[in-house]
């Protein structure tokens, strides 16, 4: 009898040793709870649950920054009545730097409460009013510093009266408005839209695709998911799969919007309400559902190193934001050709256009491609008077780049590879078999790989250098000529970009090595009148009156201060491109320009 007391006894502490031992190593756990009590105040309240860390304090994190959007926007200046409780007791918490926080929580289990202001309506950031709340995960959830791995769930609470939520992230099957994120990375790609908006759907490549759509406008939602369902078929076949198995589109239609921001499997884009009522302002959204869906594979899965895993808290530099943004941009084009929404003469002017706008961007001339890249966290979201002179936008320059490439591969294969197929190898190399981002040098191997000899004569030339290309040369390999209207022209130009807004001629912008330039009119300058006559409205109507080497002198207001400038009229050097398909184009290059227009 003894011996079996005393084994039950060894068991029962056993068992209690086990049961310690467990909850001493239990994995540590995470929740989110969002609501939104009173959306008329901009306010989302974010309670964390945090489980099983140990130690005495635990530090937690916001982002300063959303990727897909290279700029420190510094998002914990909207958090508030940040709190931190153990049970029912609250425990000391302070800032340790501008994004993180620290708790001391005793190595008990801790729930953090805090708000957020959110009442800044774009792609990149977050917003919550009487009608709607619209999220991004950097700016509203913080993470348990050094757990950024940790799987996590989210249930959203929408305010009385709101009964849909739209959100990538995967729901908890048997619990509404629950969703969980493997990890904090995906918790922060997955924008929510909140609110009573309406729901559209398709099915492309088997997989299906919802649009939310908050706000009234003018569009036809059989006429738009059935072309939304062309643009996303065309943008697959790059590729040759889709891989992910739901995506959806945030739409949000504004009195005047536009642009969009990537995500792992979804995707915010802003449209002006009236747009889808005229052919130029559907086509120009299509281009952005094509533009913002190929992101699912080129940035969010085949991306430059530097680009995942990210650092939250700092900038993460890269020189390839040119493939990342501007090959997107390029392909959008290609994708809207495709599917056959913009016609071959369409297409030729987008062309003649693109170039025609880098080419007389003065900044072209001073940055290149990598170098804006790179200077995208202090330049491209930052633009002044100046930037035209000074920068080159990796959107524009890129696509470029995207497109000589493109005719190239397609000259060294006999038009039996393209641009496509090297994207693709790429994709296969990087993200499925080693998963990880290229570096500059294997992104320039992978494109060698197919045009069959050493392209560093290209990319020193025209991607870390600033040489203009010779187009005609590029865009003879798919039979295209180009040419310029303004070549034998000779016209005055005065080079400054004049605003009348504020009821008085104010100089806004001064073209580098322009006339305005060269005489010294200075932006804030008020231009008062014009050789002895007085001007109320924008002088640049009436330089053509004039002629090359004509002298305006212009009475001015710098500070108060009056002077007459005088300003000699130079020649208009702006180029105009017009593109045409050759005449005399052979059968290699015919051959060569339907693979490139074509579905591969």
């Amino acid at each position: 009898m003894q011996k079996t007391i005393c084994s039950r006894a060894w068991g029962v502490l056993l068992l209690l040793a086990l049961a310690l031992s467990s909850s001493a190593f239990a994995a540590p756990s995470l929740s989110y709870r969002l609501s939104m009590p009173e959306p008329h105040t901009h306010y989302f309240e974010v309670e964390m649950r945090l489980q099983g860390f140990k130690g005495k304090n635990l530090d937690v994190t916001m982002p300063v920054w959303a990727p897909g959007s290279y700029l420190i926007r510094e998002f914990p200046k909207n958090v508030e009545a940040f709190e931190a409780y153990v049970g029912n007791s609250r425990v000391n918490s302070f800032k340790t730097d501008k994004n993180t926080w620290r708790v001391a929580h005793g190595g008990k289990d801790v729930t953090v409460k805090y708000k957020v202001y959110a009442f800044e309506l774009s792609v990149r950031t977050s917003f919550i009013d009487a009608s709607h709340g619209y999220l991004n995960g950097t700016s509203v959830f913080m993470y348990p510093e050094g757990h950024k791995d940790l799987p996590s769930t989210l249930t959203v609470v929408p305010f009385k009266g709101w009964s849909k939520v739209s959100t990538g992230l995967p729901p908890v099957s048997g619990q509404a408005f629950t969703y969980k994120a493997p990890n904090y990375d995906v918790l922060a790609d997955s924008p929510i839209e909140i609110g009573n908006h309406e729901i559209l759907s398709f099915e492309s490549n088997g997989v299906k695709h919802e649009v939310a759509m908050y706000g009234e406008a003018n569009y036809d939602p059989a006429r738009l998911t059935a072309d939304m369902k062309k643009v996303t078929e065309e943008a697959t076949k790059v590729f040759g799969e889709l891989p992910l198995n739901y995506y959806l589109f945030i739409v949000h239609n504004l009195p005047a919007g536009g642009g969009g921001l990537e995500h792992l499997n979804s995707t915010t884009l802003h449209a002006t309400r009236t747009a889808y009522g005229t052919e130029r302002g559907y086509k120009g959204f299509l281009n952005l559902v094509a533009h913002e869906y190929f992101h699912l594979w080129n940035v969010k899965r085949l991306r430059p190193i530097a680009l995942g895993p990210f650092d939250y808290n700092q900038e993460n530099y890269s020189h390839m934001l040119w493939v990342s943004e501007g090959f997107t941009t390029y392909y959008a084009d290609v994708i809207m050709r495709r599917a056959g929404f913009t016609s071959e003469r369409e297409h030729l002017d987008k062309i003649a256009s693109s170039i025609t706008s880098v080419e007389n961007t003065p900044g072209n001339k001073v940055v290149s491609a990598a170098q804006s890249s790179f200077d995208a966290w202090i330049k491209q979201y930052r633009p002044d008077e100046n930037s035209y002179n000074t920068h080159l936008s990796y959107y524009s320059k890129g696509a470029l780049l995207g497109m000589l490439l493109d005719t190239e591969i397609l000259k060294a294969t006999n038009g039996t590879k393209s641009l496509d197929d090297a994207l693709k190898a790429l994709y296969e190399e990087y993200y499925k078999k080693k998963k990880r981002g290229f570096t500059d040098k294997e992104f320039q191997e992978g494109i060698e790989k197919f045009t069959g000899r050493s392209m560093n004569d290209f990319f020193q030339r025209y991607v870390y250098g600033k040489e203009t290309p010779d187009y005609n040369a590029f865009l003879g390999n798919v039979g295209i000529t180009l040419t310029d209207l303004n070549k034998t022209t000779n016209e005055p130009l005065l080079g400054a970009g004049i605003s009348t807004a504020s009821g008085r001629p104010m100089v806004t912008s001064v073209t580098r090595n322009g006339s305005a330039w060269q005489a010294g009119l200075n932006v804030n300058d008020e231009i008062i009148a014009m050789n002895g006559y007085r001007v109320t409205d924008d002088i640049n109507r009436q330089v053509p009156a004039y002629a090359v080497g004509d002298v305006l002198e212009l009475l001015i207001s710098r500070g108060g201060q009056l002077s007459i400038l005088p300003v000699t009229l130079l020649k208009d050097q702006t180029l105009k491109y017009r593109a045409d398909l050759a005449p005399t184009a052979t059968d290699a290059q015919k051959k060569n320009y339907l693979k490139w227009t074509s579905a591969k």
